[in-house]
């Protein structure tokens, strides 16, 4: 090995528009953190960069996978680290590899998940589980959880207009089946007894990161616990008269105040969503990442590291959350300036943190039912898929105590 070789220290993963491949990027970083090697992440420095440990596995490892990796030496590791007290950066160790979990049916559904396309294009393990899984502990094992496309109203995604469809048919017979085995009377229950589980698991400490439908009908089917809001066409018992009086936001997450639709062939689950003004505005539209302080408010710097801070819009089941919804305490994390939609948010919930992303898949506008998955080798820059891989690291971050 050379002197020079020997002189150097670590090696820089830039994150900014030098990068080969920002998506397996978080890939690499995970894969040395899970070797329990040191490294750090240093926000706001050229779009979120890591420090890695210069060894050569992780030398051939940059290179299996494509990754722009530089070395450097002692005195530029030095000279990084002299700059941030002076800059809205900061310099955070990355000390565990989170246990993953995504909340995936055993059937096949006629749609892909933009966090499991995230996760294997960027090789990070992860584990399947679904309501039988949650229902008996499986929890306890994990650190993050991811929720999609998945409705906790126990309306089967308002898809009525499926209702012939073989996929929709498998679907509706399996949680019924389920519920049935563990003495739920609807859907709705079960769907219910596995949100309470997850509320839970964010209360315990873990950390929840959902899109799509599944922001809203989480806290849908938590505010609406011990009221009917189903109707007959999906469960044969009829919505309960005064049940918009009778909804409990003390219950959710995020949003407050809002409205369920229970009309059996109305899309949307409620009027917190925003999706018919996203098609309004078109595919042009960008959503703006809000800028944190890096040293005060470092969940959400975290949360939102990126090369760029206008990201093109892309809609979802639930495209974006209306502002006026959202529960005080809530963090906006994006928004679409100058309109009521809130694309991107985060909150603390007892000792765990949620945070939800609007929209289905962020390299597809309008993504179809039965549309092929996004092939994630053509979109290795998408500053919308470095918002998922961030909330996949965060709670490998050692976050610093704040001075008093």
């Amino acid at each position: 090995m050379s002197v020079w070789m020997l002189t150097v220290a670590m090696l820089l993963v830039p994150m900014d528009r030098a990068q080969s491949d920002h998506l397996r990027a978080y890939g690499l970083t995970y894969w040395v953190v899970q070797q329990g090697l040191p490294a750090s992440w240093i926000l706001n420095y050229r779009g979120g960069s890591f420090l890695l440990s210069d060894l050569p596995t992780v030398r051939q490892k940059c290179t299996l996978m494509g990754v722009t990796c530089i070395p450097v030496s002692d005195a530029e590791v030095a000279r990084i680290r002299a700059e941030i007290p002076r800059e809205n950066m900061e310099e955070l160790k990355l000390e565990k590899a989170p246990k993953v979990a995504v909340y995936v049916p055993p059937y096949a559904e006629p749609w892909d998940d933009a966090v499991t396309l995230a996760l294997d294009y960027a090789g990070i393990p992860y584990d399947r589980i679904y309501d039988r899984d949650i229902l008996e502990g499986a929890l306890d094992r994990y650190d993050w959880l991811h929720l999609h496309h998945v409705d906790f109203s126990g309306q089967f995604g308002k898809f009525g207009q499926y209702a012939g469809q073989r996929w929709y048919q498998e679907r509706k017979r399996m949680e019924e089946a389920l519920a049935r085995q563990y003495g739920f009377r609807r859907v709705a229950d079960l769907k219910l007894a596995v949100a309470k589980r997850i509320k839970a698991f964010v209360r315990r400490g873990g950390f929840l990161f959902a899109m799509c439908s599944a922001p809203i009908t989480l806290d849908v089917a938590l505010a609406a616990e011990g009221v009917d809001i189903v109707d007959a066409f999906y469960d044969g018992t009829p919505v309960d008269p005064d049940y918009a009086s009778r909804l409990d936001y003390s219950k959710t997450l995020a949003f407050t105040n809002f409205q369920v639709f229970p009309a059996p062939f109305l899309y949307e689950h409620t009027d917190v969503d925003v999706t018919q003004e996203a098609i309004r505005r078109g595919e042009k539209a960008h959503f703006l990442l809000r800028s944190f302080s890096a040293k005060v408010d470092q969940v959400p710097a975290i949360l939102t590291q990126d090369h760029t801070r206008a990201i093109r819009e892309f809609l979802g089941q639930d495209t974006g959350f209306r502002r006026s919804k959202l529960k005080p305490g809530v963090v906006i994390l994006a928004d679409v300036p100058g309109t009521d939609e809130v694309k991107y948010l985060y909150g603390a919930y007892g000792e765990g943190f949620f945070s939800f992303l609007g929209g289905h898949d962020p390299e597809d506008f309008q993504h179809l039912v039965g549309d092929p998955p996004t092939d994630l080798s053509r979109h290795v820059h998408s500053p919308g898929y470095r918002l998922i891989l961030n909330n996949i690291l965060f709670p490998s971050a050692r976050r610093k105590p704040l001075k008093t």
